[in-house]
């Protein structure tokens, strides 16, 4: 069985909806004959509504994770909430995979709760850390992804790579370290 629907959240909460009035129609008798029963019905029935929010807000924002063919694993090394974010790959990276994990790290970093604040994209920058000696370590820039802060399917996502980024890390990559 794989990941449940949004339509399966919503069946979810129609039952558990019911289930829900349920809980409060017996602990409604129970005050009315004063069963000593009835406060335990009313945390049932409270929390039987948290889960039917719950259950109902599932449903309205897909559980899907997209996945771009020839991406590569990456970490975020920083994420404001807002409109950037740093990811860190590493310095084998080729410049096919370097696109395609930028669009995989623009999908998945996607989120309908993160605050424009007057901006209406997010940047994604990929680095990547070299060690041109012992003990000495130098971040690279990559390139970067601008993706709408709004639209989940956002098909217009710029991604721009940096050239001389790329030729300093293949050089890099090449050079045997001593």
């Amino acid at each position: 069985m794989g990941v449940p629907s949004t339509a399966d959240f919503l069946t979810l909460a129609q039952w558990v909806g019911l289930g829900t009035v349920l809980c409060g129609a017996i602990a409604a008798l129970g005050f009315i004959f004063k069963w000593g029963i009835r406060f335990r019905f009313v945390g049932i029935t409270g929390f039987m509504g948290v889960l039917t929010v719950g259950l109902f807000s599932l449903s309205l924002f897909p559980l899907t994770r997209s996945v771009v063919p020839g991406a590569i694993r990456f970490s975020t090394v920083y994420d404001s909430g807002s409109t950037q974010v740093v990811i860190a790959v590493p310095p084998t990276i080729t410049e096919d995979q370097l696109t395609a994990t930028l669009r995989q790290a623009a999908s998945d970093l996607f989120s309908p709760g993160r605050l424009g604040r007057g901006r209406d994209q997010l940047l994604v920058r990929a680095r990547t850390v070299l060690h041109p000696e012992d003990g000495v370590s130098q971040p690279l820039y990559l390139g970067e992804v601008k993706r709408s802060l709004f639209n989940r399917d956002d098909s217009e996502m710029a991604i721009a790579l940096y050239r001389s980024s790329l030729k300093t890390l293949s050089a890099a990559v090449e050079q045997p370290q001593g």
